[in-house]
């Protein structure tokens, strides 16, 4: 005799496929399955398609607490100092002040200095790099920055530049990263 469950199944595959059984049809479909199962018995797991959430969790490498509250190596002020030197002197030693082309060198030293700190391969530190260029007219300009840190690991970095036409000032932040 059919089960509740089995019949629940064969007429739900019924009405998927669109097919109308009369109640002698439903009998012999119900004789041949029980047929099939004598000969073997398989089973199916349904599964829903893949969300994207579930492939981006799988693709995450999870990773466990090191429960580490400082940087095992801090920051080296000094030798971000001479990187910040020699990418300013490089860059700006024999250029004059163009609105322009300082516009696009202060992304473009940006970049080179985050660039080459980041060689540096200091663990679990955050940086931000700042430059600012500006035109020398016998002006004078105040530069404030604040930020909100741990002087314990935290650290800035930062060096000004003059030619006889522009200032250049270049700050590196490192924040470290618990």
């Amino acid at each position: 005799m059919m089960t509740d469950m089995a019949k629940g199944r064969a007429a739900h595959s019924l009405k998927t496929r669109g097919s109308t059984l009369s109640p002698s049809g439903l009998e012999s479909r119900r004789k041949e399955m029980q047929r099939r199962s004598k000969d073997s018995m398989s089973t199916v797991s349904y599964m829903d398609e893949p969300t994207q959430r579930d492939e981006v969790s799988r693709l995450m490498v999870q990773m466990e607490n090191t429960y580490q509250l400082g940087p095992t190596k801090h920051f080296p002020v000094i030798t971000v100092n001479h990187i910040l030197k020699d990418v300013l002197t490089n860059y700006l030693q024999e250029e004059k002040y163009d609105l322009d082309l300082c516009r696009q060198m202060t992304k473009t030293i940006s970049e080179v200095i985050k660039a080459q700190v980041k060689e540096l391969m200091i663990p679990r530190y955050k940086l931000v790099v700042i430059v600012h260029i500006g035109q020398l007219n016998g002006q004078s300009i105040l530069i404030g920055s604040r930020c909100l840190w741990d002087p314990k690991t935290d650290s800035a970095s930062s060096y000004a530049f003059r030619n006889s036409s522009l200032f250049a000032l270049a700050n590196v932040y490192a924040v470290y990263l618990e």
